[in-house]
């Protein structure tokens, strides 16, 4: 097996095909021992996907059966399938679990030979048939074949494939070679006679108001909870939005008791693998759950059919009792999980639980209900997270775990991180009887509350369901069967026996609490619902300061004092300050360490000048848009004077600012491409390409409607009142080798700027980041969990991510040991505000530290977190006029407060003896663990890891030696600029004739580079420069492309084609060569054609993700695109002859008109722009995305616009599809379809503010 990619699910893969030990024991018997198991967890993904194919076909499997069966196609969302092909899909969907990622895949048998891609379509795959071979690689180009011998160019789309039988002789595309398979049994015959649709009788439970106060103080809630976290799901069907970062205490340091879940951070995918977009691309997810014993995975029967398919694991009460009746009582067994409430009986009842449990699997049962409901003053709940894990981690050790579905009834989960939780540790389905009891005696109690209980429950729903599509995307898994079981989490203190025992492979960095600590923290919480009078609910303080609650760091105390600090010019207010932030410490993982020098204190006026310090601090990636124009320019008009950096964001940044005190001197490009120009990228001195962010990783920025004003809208090239919602993937990192492009790219448009990789901590982030130091980056930054943000899902901020110096210290001791650390900066950033914090961050190895939460109190924030609504009371983060004339701040505060911070630093490093910053970094041999004895929980954290010290003989350098870290080669723009540069400079027309090759990337950038350094956006005016270009060109052909840069290729083009283009033109035609040769011997020479003889409609002629996040220009090709063509274009015009799946996705402005087939899910997310489509055979209707675009009316404009493109198109290709249409147009124009965003029909809010103010 050859595989290009990674396989996202691959724990749950592994934990499920492992599970199956009783299946192979069944069949291959005595020999079962020898084969068992089946796949190692030591192993690469594709070794282990490579185990699992061989040993189906070694059992029997048809191989073109195995591999459609492990790698389906997103199969239950779309239309276009047959009947047989749907029946196929659906009965292995009842065997096996989707084995998904960004995968290209190619297998043989020895006979047939295999080409297959992800259901998700993340990784390209070309091929070329020839009269001899078929070609297929991840680019085109990588063999010279000539033209006349090809008879097809193509691209495996999502879950395609190719197969080519070599004793037949035959190839077969996707629909034949399912075909071919899904006639070996009467699978359709099967699947409709077996597997059973569950739909309930009613969509809600039938419940009364009650008192359950004494049930919701031992599970756990308070009034913020139900008030800000489960009333907002019922109201609006959405996880609610919040905003700043989380400055309160992880679970084991807290001096409170918490929930078992929070000690667990969901994982999420950045750089090797993307994560996938749930709102957009929702079409290809699948929360479909099946219910009931799995048959044995190596034989076929009808019996594998015999399950339920429930449309999602979140169940109600009614749901749970119709199943139970459905399977009936010999089928079902229901076990309490409650312990007697003493803290050393928690263990002997999971022991007694899972005993059951395996007792009757073995009799029969094949569902199983464990549930916390019984709880009385005689019994406490079993963390039902705990119970869960425990049974699914023993049953699986004994190859039995595919034998029963597991049901967690439980008053514990509430929110989607909960329920995730239990369904990645193995529950089947789960029912949150106590939130819906909730939603029940909301409707009853609260005036406010205007929605019947039937509504607020399928609201409920819908949140719920839409969250758990949300933290499955996060890790690039697309089906709820492939996240189940996963344990796709990272425990911050949970001690290695719980982990190893109950989720094993989980990793648990900083080891930690143990059972008996568990049950402790579960009785806190028991005996005040039971032994203390009155019971009453307290007041919560998670989410914000409450006087009576959790302990915040930015606390109306600390901000308060550093407001005094800067107004007042007052060192003594910035050390109370300080004394306020820790006054209830420890609350992060820095507070458990202790400095000791090896050196004797020094003077302070030794130490170097608090003006070099400043240097290093970074404003931290706020947009305009999340901050008020004025709070921005604030922070980067005090960051350029003091030398340091502010960060643009992802929002853009107003031209006018370039070259101005104003001027944010990091740009930071992120997925969704706002505000990304040519110029824009120039006017920086470095470029920051958002991978994740700390607040909200494994998601895209968020930019609620309210705030998106006629300015931000005009910065951002959208429509005024429009949520903005980046996609969580760059459509053009979907690797670690895109990764290396899109910095490629930036280095070829911005030869001077360095290049920041932003990172968020997680356990492998190491192996990341030196991925990121070969791929060329100058600077990677790691930001914690603690991050802050403008908006951003609650339990977003609560529940991904991890500490700062868990993921530096990883990446520091990495990049040692593969002596890589000298080519990168590290930065860092999470809740950094004293010198306390830059100090151990620097011996961690941290040489940049980013400020965010801090510069903003700074200049005035009051932390009231209401970023997300647009009502900031002080201006500083609301587009609002009226609340942004309120707005206090000046320069002059934030450069007060970064002084104060600089020289709070001098004052430690006097106390440690060194003279400089620079001499501490990576010096991890100056820090110890401080952990407190007389902590209940906290005493039990090991820090080992965080304090290794990779390299204590100190031969290899702990910092960055070097300014740059660039690529050694030369670009093939640099051969062009030596004829072309006097011409740009000269500002003349210049023609140019150059043979391309794959190896050549970026063609076009460096150029547009010369030319937008002197002439900005707008680009040559007056003269161009075309270049005649012929062959195979590499990814990011015209990338970045500006006005007066003409592109004409004739051949080939990969991905990312007109990438983030400006201006200009690109032209890429099929080749067309005359040669004189004789037909025979004394015959006259003649010329004859040497060209591509297929039609250039049917073949593929560029790869996947052209035009992403183009802001002007033209594109013409004569061909078929790949996937997601014209993604995030904000107002470039393209004429194609075809796209895959997911084309327009996102658009906000330009046109796009293609005259051949589109894949499925077009124009998802489109907002602005217009699309038309060449459609004779009536399939448009079917393929769009009908949440967000329509087929619209076409008047005589329309058809004026599109006859001038087809001109156009055929004066630049010579397309004979477009000469064909032209010639009958009269007739040809009908069969054209427009398509334009149903947004366009909502009417512009008013905005006070005009573009330019």
């Amino acid at each position: 097996l050859a595989h290009n990619g990674e396989i996202n699910t691959i724990n749950a893969n592994r934990n499920w095909i492992n599970a199956k030990a009783e299946d192979v024991r069944e069949v291959w018997e005595d020999l079962a021992e020898y084969i068992l198991p089946i796949v190692s967890y030591e192993d690469s993904d594709s070794a282990s996907l490579d185990n699992a194919l061989e040993f189906l076909l070694m059992s029997g499997k048809n191989p073109l059966t195995a591999i459609n069966a492990l790698i389906p196609r997103a199969w239950e969302n779309d239309d276009r399938l047959s009947p047989e092909e749907r029946a196929f899909y659906k009965y292995f969907s009842c065997i096996f679990e989707a084995w998904d990622g960004p995968a290209a895949i190619a297998f043989t048998d020895g006979e047939t030979v295999i080409g297959k891609l992800d259901r998700n379509g993340l990784r390209p795959a070309r091929y070329v048939i020839t009269d001899e071979f078929v070609i297929m690689a991840s680019e085109v180009g990588t063999i010279d074949i000539p033209e006349e011998k090809i008879v097809e160019k193509g691209r495996l789309g999502p879950g395609d494939k190719i197969a080519v039988d070599t004793k037949e002789g035959k190839i077969y595309k996707s629909s034949e070679v399912i075909k071919k398979v899904s006639h070996l049994n009467p699978y359709e015959k099967w699947v409709e006679e077996n597997l059973k649709e569950f739909i309930p009788a009613k969509d809600y439970p039938e419940l009364d108001r009650k008192d359950i106060i004494r049930e919701l103080l031992v599970f756990g809630y308070d009034q913020d909870q139900i008030n800000m976290l489960i009333k907002p799901m019922a109201e609006k069907g959405v996880d609610p939005v919040y905003s700043m970062g989380n400055d309160t205490p992880l679970s084991v340091l807290s001096k409170r008791p918490k929930l078992l879940y929070t000690y667990f951070k969901q994982r999420f995918a950045q750089v090797t693998n993307p994560p996938i977009d749930p709102i957009r691309e929702k079409k290809v997810m699948s929360l479909n759950t099946y219910v009931g014993k799995k048959e044995n995975f190596l034989l076929e029967t009808p019996e594998h059919a015999k399950q339920i398919v429930v449309s999602s694991p979140l169940i109600f009460d009614n749901e749970m009792e119709e199943l139970i009746k459905l399977y009936g009582e010999d089928k079902v067994e229901i076990i309490p999980a409650i312990f007697d409430p003493y803290d050393d009986a928690l263990e002997p009842a999971l022991e007694d639980i899972v005993k059951r449990v395996e007792e009757a699997v073995d009799n029969g049962k094949e569902l199983i209900i464990l549930t916390d409901r019984d709880v009385s003053i005689e019994g406490a709940p079993i963390p039902m997270g705990l119970a869960v894990a425990a049974v699914n981690a023993h049953m699986r050790r004994k190859g039995k775990r595919s034998k029963f579905s597991l049901i967690a009834d439980t008053g514990e989960a509430r929110d989607t991180h909960s329920i995730a939780f239990l369904i990645g540790y193995g529950a089947t389905l789960v029912n949150p009887y106590m939130a819906v009891q909730i939603i029940r005696n909301l409707v009853e109690e609260d005036r406010k509350f205007n929605l019947t209980f039937e509504e607020a429950v399928r609201n409920y729903r819908k949140a719920v369901n839409e969250g758990l599509l949300k933290i499955m995307s996060k890790m690039g898994i697309a089906t709820v069967k492939s996240y189940r079981g996963s344990g796709l989490f990272e425990a911050v203190g949970i001690g290695k026996e719980v982990i190893e025992k109950y989720f094993p492979g989980t990793p648990s960095p900083i080891d930690g609490i143990g059972v008996k600590q568990i049950a402790q923290e579960t009785l806190i919480r028991f005996n005040k619902a039971f032994f203390e009078e009155p019971a009453k609910l307290p007041q919560g303080g998670e989410f914000r300061h409450r006087r009576d609650g959790e302990f915040h760091s930015w606390n109306p105390n600390a901000v308060r004092d550093l407001h005094k600090a800067v107004r007042g010019d007052s060192w003594e207010h910035y050390e109370k300050f300080v004394e306020d932030t820790y006054k209830e410490k420890p609350i992060t993982l820095r507070d458990l360490f202790k400095i000791e020098s090896d050196r004797p204190p020094i003077p302070i006026e030794d130490v170097e000048p608090a003006e070099e310090i400043v240097k290093k601090f970074i404003g931290a990636a706020m947009s305009v848009g999340a901050l008020s124009k004025e709070a921005h320019e604030t922070i980067a008009e005090a960051m350029n004077r003091l030398g340091a950096k502010s960060n643009s964001g992802e929002g853009g940044e107003d031209p006018a600012r370039y070259g101005t005190i104003k001027n944010s001197k990091i740009k930071q490009i992120a997925s969704g491409r706002f505000g990304v120009t040519a110029e824009y990228l120039n006017s920086a001195e470095e470029i920051e390409i958002k991978i994740a962010q700390g607040a909200k990783p494994g998601e895209g920025g968020q930019l609620p409607g309210k705030k998106v004003n006629a300015y931000i809208a005009f910065l951002r090239r959208a429509k005024p009142g429009t949520t903005l919602i980046s996609p969580p993937p760059h459509h053009d990192i979907y690797s670690i080798e895109d990764l290396a492009q899109l910095i490629y790219d930036l280095k070829m448009i911005n030869p001077k700027a360095k290049v920041i990789v932003k990172l968020v901590a997680s356990t492998g982030i190491g192996t990341i980041a030196s991925g990121v130091a070969k791929a060329f980056a100058d600077i990677i930054h790691i930001s914690g969990h603690d991050g802050g943000t403008g908006a951003s899902p609650l339990v977003s901020i609560k529940s991904a991510g991890m500490p700062w110096e868990i993921g530096l210290a990883e990446v520091q001791q990495v990049l040692i040991d593969n002596d890589l650390r000298g080519r990168v900066k590290l930065r860092v950033d999470g809740q950094i505000k004293t010198g306390r914090d830059i100090i151990i961050a620097t011996l961690l190895g941290a040489e940049e530290y980013g400020l965010g939460t801090a510069l903003m109190v700074a200049e005035g924030c009051v932390m009231a977190r209401q970023c997300h609504l647009n009502t900031c009371p002080v201006g500083v983060a609301t587009q609002d006029e009226r609340l942004r004339e309120k707005f206090p701040g000046q320069p002059e505060h934030v450069i007060k407060y970064l002084m104060y911070l600089a020289n709070d630093v001098r004052r430690w490093l006097a106390d440690m003896g060194y003279r400089h910053l620079d001499d501490i970094v990576g010096r991890v041999d100056l820090l110890k663990a401080n952990i407190p004895t007389d902590h209940y929980k906290a005493k039990y954290i090991n820090l080992d890891l965080i304090l290794k010290d990779p390299d204590p003989t100190n031969k290899k350098p702990k910092k960055a030696i070097q300014e740059k870290n660039d690529p050694p080669a030369k670009s093939f723009d640099d051969e062009i600029l030596k004829d072309a540069l006097p011409y740009i400079e000269r500002q003349e027309n210049y023609a140019g004739f150059y043979m391309v090759r794959n190896t050549y990337r970026s063609v076009g950038a460096k150029i547009a580079h010369e030319i937008v350094k002197r002439y900005g956006d707008k680009g040559l005016r007056l003269s161009k420069i075309e270049l005649n270009l012929r062959g195979t060109a590499g990814q990011s052909f015209g990338a970045f492309c500006v006005p007066g840069l003409n592109l004409i290729l004739t051949g080939d083009a990969n991905d990312y084609v007109g990438k983030g283009m400006t201006g200009g033109l690109i032209v890429i035609k099929p080749p067309v060569e005359l040669l004189l040769k004789r037909k025979k011997l004394g015959d006259d020479l003649k010329l004859v054609p040497k060209e591509f003889k297929g039609k250039s409609w049917e073949n593929v002629i560029m790869g996947n993700t052209c035009l992403y996040g183009a802001t002007g220009g033209q594109l013409f090709a004569s061909g078929i695109a790949g996937e997601r063509f014209a993604v995030r274009n904000s107002g470039a015009v393209a004429v194609v002859e075809g796209v895959g799946d997911h084309g327009c996705e996102y658009m906000t402005n330009g046109t796009v008109l293609i005259l051949g087939k589109i894949g499925i899910n077009f124009g998802a997310g489109m907002t602005g722009g217009t699309a038309y489509i060449y459609d004779p055979d009536e399939e448009v209707e079917r393929k769009i995305n009908t949440s967000y675009v329509f087929i619209d009316e076409m008047d005589e404009e329309d058809y004026k616009e599109i006859e001038k493109l087809l001109v156009k198109h055929k004066a630049y290709t010579n397309s004979e599809l477009a000469k064909r249409i032209l010639d009958n147009w009269e007739e040809e124009k009908l069969n054209f379809v427009k398509i334009s965003p149903v947004e366009v029909k909502k009417p512009s809010p008013e905005t006070d503010e005009a573009k330019g103010k």
